[in-house]
């Protein structure tokens, strides 16, 4: 299967380890293992293949976050990158047409395009919060379409679909018989109102949520993700995951479920840098001529504006070798004029402090 450059990944793969001040980091400071209150018992684990489609430990831990879930809607896979394509492996098929919400993870629309899918991209507004007009949407979406592809909350522009919305969204699937893919990886991390939103497999007989351990539980290293989704669903996920997977690491799998069931103290920890760096980015942004952005509702990135004449692979390039300073292109996430920005990083401040004085000289 040919598929298209994953801009994105090769990109940080190319320029974010040369970076002072990394801020295309999507993640909140990771915890080390000795932050989880693990028992001794581990280190007498035998590393076999464990569980083969996850222990049922880790399964009831993910149950509990959401409200309409048993442990036959749950497939355990290797990250969200694992369950994203997992999920396009089971449910698609060359000729399907596939509605992908953008700027978004590049999985969403590349994948469905090696599969020889009919993809539509309908591309969200600034003007417009970064949420989807719901009538253009409903026009973007046919009796033809299979598969509706969102990401929520949303990266890059850390716009939050309000659970008003997220109904009428399903309203339009249901009407026409459409799956939603919903890649929920930072569900939990709402910076206004409930931390979490509503789920769209507890909402729709047809949705699909991924959700993994990277984001809001500040764990990426261990590479656990899961898709939630009607019986039939994960059970070709998980016919499909024995060709790709076969079962993630028993140690992944453990301290993946110790994580979630502290994940109480977890968000008390991230939701303090969440806040702090929002704080500390909405005070630039208000001081600071020569960028906008819409300022986060959720989620660790926004979607940064500039004024200045330059193409973002070229700006972003000049000013990590300026300034020791990484942001990711906004071409890579097709929206050419833009930057985005990580705001959880430890020297944030110092970092914006660099780039405001480095695009005042542009």
């Amino acid at each position: 299967m040919k598929i298209a450059a994953f801009k994105i990944e090769e990109w940080m793969n190319k320029y974010s380890a040369k970076a002072e001040y990394d801020l295309t980091s999507t993640c909140i400071s990771p915890l080390s293992i000795n932050e989880l209150p693990f028992s001794k018992e581990i280190f007498n684990t035998k590393l076999d293949y464990g569980d083969i489609e996850g222990s049922i430990r880790l399964k009831n831990a993910i149950k509990s976050l959401y409200t309409n879930c048993e442990i036959e809607n749950i497939a355990i896979t290797h990250g969200a990158i694992g369950a994203n394509q997992l999920v396009f492996l089971s449910l698609l098929e060359s000729g399907d047409e596939v509605v992908s919400v953008v700027p978004t993870y590049q999985q969403h629309y590349s994948i469905p395009e090696a599969l020889g899918c009919n993809v539509k991209l309908y591309f969200l507004k600034e003007e417009n919060n970064w949420l989807p007009d719901l009538n253009e949407l409903d026009k973007v979406i046919t009796n033809k379409t299979k598969l509706l592809c969102i990401n929520n909350p949303n990266n890059p522009t850390g716009a939050v679909i309000p659970n008003e919305m997220l109904e009428k969204i399903v309203e339009i699937a249901e009407r026409k018989n459409v799956w939603i893919l919903s890649d929920e990886v930072y569900r939990g991390l709402n910076l206004i109102g409930k931390a979490y939103s509503k789920s769209i497999a507890d909402i729709y007989e047809r949705g699909i949520s991924v959700g993994s351990m990277s984001k809001t539980y500040s764990l990426p290293g261990l590479r656990v993700g899961w898709v939630i989704g009607r019986q039939d669903l994960i059970n070709e996920i998980n016919h499909q995951r024995q060709y790709n997977t076969i079962s993630i690491s028993t140690l992944d799998d453990y301290f993946s479920a110790v994580a979630l069931e502290n994940k109480e103290a977890i968000a008390q920890r991230n939701f303090t840098i969440l806040r702090n760096g929002a704080a500390i980015l909405k005070n630039w942004i208000e001081n600071n001529s020569t960028f906008r952005c819409v300022l986060p509702s959720g989620g660790t990135t926004v979607l940064l504006k500039y004024n200045f004449d330059i193409p973002s692979r070229e700006f972003c390039r000049n000013l990590l070798k300026s300034t020791g300073v990484a942001l990711l292109p906004g071409e890579t996430l097709e929206m050419e004029g833009y930057a985005r920005l990580g705001f959880c990083s430890e020297n944030l401040s110092t970092a914006l402090d660099r780039i405001k004085d480095y695009s005042e000289k542009l």
